[in-house]
């Protein structure tokens, strides 16, 4: 594989010193951004699976914490955010063509382990969309020694009465080539860009909530909206099939805010009572972004993903 690198905005992100990203063409050749958070350690590699709007610099804190216990990071622009090729004349339109398409980017990552010389121990990180990315890619396959969920997309937080207008609307679209629309209630403005802090659903931590904005604000390229019908229709239907399948036998824990109010804490819960070696902490007063929150939540939850990994990594030494 032949790297290329990639535009990295190293200030903005606050990571680990020595950090860079690469441009790695996915199998349909769509580009995709993924950067490398470096570590003096050797215990290991986290694949962090970000979510829908988000780019890699948002995860230079966490890779920091990381790095500092031992594990390098690997983060990824999924097709269609960030600095990835975006596939609508509307660029802040949040789109994917078909869900399983993101497996192709989930490929296109893991390659990049071998190439880098990376440690062959890995673990999953996945946030939101990147929880449902992850959820497949696991049940797939996806060699990782534990898995951890911040806030997973298992399914969308939507109002019953609704729920049925929602797969009607997205439904219809595709039919009636309106999928590049914005979803209804959605538009071209990020949300930390057109949302106010009292009222956001994100994290109560006004620190980080402008290390958020600093960063989409400085580089407004990395700026995305709402989801399109397509995305929409494409997400409901991945959420369904995924959960009639079983949990994969991996070691497990999801983190999910006690707050949260835009993925289904219902079908958080559903998943994980029925998840070999499967863990759920619900997080008092957290909100949506788990390793975004106030400094004592965030600094207990990095601090029981590390402990998951390391128990994890010793429970596969000893079966191997």
């Amino acid at each position: 594989m032949d790297l290329t690198p990639a535009p990295f905005f190293a200030d903005l992100a606050e990571g680990p010193a020595g950090a860079r990203a690469w441009w790695v063409k996915a199998a349909d050749s769509l580009r995709l951004r993924i950067a490398h958070y470096p570590s003096e350690g050797t215990r290991g590699n986290v694949l962090l699976f970000p979510g829908r709007t988000e780019y890699v610099e948002k995860y230079g804190r966490a890779a920091a914490v990381f790095a500092e216990a031992g594990y390098h990071t690997l983060a990824i622009d999924w097709r269609g955010q960030g600095l990835a090729d975006r596939m609508l004349v509307e660029r802040r339109t949040g789109h994917v063509d078909l869900f399983e398409d993101y497996q192709r980017d989930v490929a296109a990552m893991t390659s990049l382990v071998d190439v880098l010389d990376l440690p062959r121990t890995q673990h999953l990180v996945a946030h939101s969309m990147g929880g449902c990315i992850g959820l497949r890619a696991l049940m797939d396959g996806l060699d990782v020694t534990s898995a951890v969920f911040t806030g997973p997309m298992w399914g969308i937080r939507i109002a019953n009465p609704v729920r049925p207008a929602a797969w009607a609307i997205a439904r219809m679209s595709k039919s009636m080539g309106l999928g590049h629309m914005f979803a209804p209630g959605t538009g071209a403005i990020s949300y930390v860009v057109g949302s106010d802090f009292n009222d956001n659903s994100l994290t109560r931590d006004p620190e980080t909530w402008e290390y958020m904005r600093r960063q989409v604000l400085a580089h407004p390229e990395l700026q995305l909206g709402g989801p399109s019908l397509n995305w929409l229709h494409e997400a409901l239907a991945e959420m369904r099939l995924l959960s009639r399948r079983p949990a994969p036998n991996v070691p497990c824990v999801c983190y999910t805010g006690t707050n949260e109010r835009i993925v289904d804490i219902d079908r958080i819960r559903a998943r994980m009572a029925e998840w070999p070696s499967g863990r759920l902490e619900m997080v008092a007063d957290g909100e949506h972004e788990i390793m975004m929150e106030v400094p004592a939540t965030r600094n207990r939850v990095f601090a029981d993903m590390i402990d998951h990994f390391a128990t994890a990594g010793e429970a596969q030494a000893l079966t191997a």
